[in-house]
């Protein structure tokens, strides 16, 4: 591919801080709009990678570009917009004057009542900075990152700390703005923000990508079903079982990590009629996270 025409793109990419590998030799591009969330525990690079694609930190080796520009280019800053994970501003500014001063760095900027509309931002966008909640200041960050309307648009931990509404209320905005072609880079803890906004996602562990799919992908890569059940059988029988292949027991219930979900049941069944309060779910993004990272760290 490309790298010229991709939006983000990485070969063999290495960061290093000393003795400590931040980054070890990974590959990726990205080259059409959407959001794409790199997940990661911390540790894993995911905020390293994005202090280098925007030219805050040096590459130690390999390729990377941005926008088909090296790192820190000004025609890629132009056309690029960020929430760093640790962000303030001005307290004794306006959320109006900082997104009037942010317009004025960028050469086709949206207008300030655009922006204002588009990050719901009317009920408050004339008091001081200092007097916001964390929701509200997030979303004039979040305003901040869009205004100069950027082609490509980073999001560091763009929710930690925020009540639940405040977090879907500006998932809405993210989603709206990767409607109008936008492409959003988005890393998070969160792993139902990634389930939630992403079209791809990116796992990253110990520097290294071990996953990059879309999430019902990346679901269909972990097998198996859990089914969790009160039951008389004993651990050793709900091994036994056809079709399954791990057993957990947590209180009175059993839960069974399935790679044939109805073969399981069938037996599990047959075994045992009176079996009750059974549930079957499909495994949580949690769930795959930790076992995709644990199959990297094999590799």
């Amino acid at each position: 591919m490309d790298s010229e025409k991709t939006i983000l793109h990485a070969k063999n990419l290495h960061k290093s801080y000393g003795n400590v590998n931040a980054i070890q030799g990974i590959d990726f591009a990205i080259d059409q709009s959407g959001v794409v969330a790199i997940l990661g525990q911390n540790g894993a690079g995911k905020t390293t990678l994005i202090q280098c694609a925007l030219g805050l930190e040096k590459t130690t080796s390999g390729e990377l570009k941005t926008l088909g520009h090296l790192p820190g280019n000004l025609s890629a800053k132009q056309q690029i917009g960020v929430i760093l994970q640790d962000a303030d501003l001005p307290d004794l500014l306006t959320a109006r004057e900082q997104i009037i001063l942010f317009a004025s760095y960028y050469p086709n900027p949206f207008s300030v009542e655009e922006v204002i509309e588009l990050c719901n931002l009317r009920d408050f966008v004339d008091k001081r900075y200092k007097k916001l909640s964390g929701g509200q200041k997030r979303r004039v960050q979040f305003a901040l990152a869009v205004i100069g309307d950027p082609k490509l648009i980073f999001l560091d931990e763009p929710t930690t700390g925020l009540d639940i509404e405040a977090r879907r209320n500006l998932w809405q905005v993210i989603r709206g703005f990767a409607a109008k072609g936008k492409t959003i880079v988005l890393t998070t803890h969160y792993l139902e923000e990634a389930d939630a906004l992403a079209d791809r996602i990116i796992v990253m562990n110990s520097g290294k990508i071990v996953a990059d799919a879309t999430p019902e992908d990346i679901h269909n890569q972990v097998r198996g079903s859990a089914v969790r059940c009160q039951t008389q059988l004993t651990e050793a029988q709900l091994r036994a079982l056809t079709g399954v292949e791990s057993v957990k027991i947590a209180g009175r219930f059993s839960e069974l990590r399935c790679s044939d979900v109805n073969a399981a049941l069938t037996a599990l069944l047959a075994s045992d009629p009176v079996i009750t309060d059974l549930t079957v779910t499909q495994p949580k993004l949690e769930d795959i996270f930790t076992q995709l990272s644990q199959t990297g760290e094999a590799s």
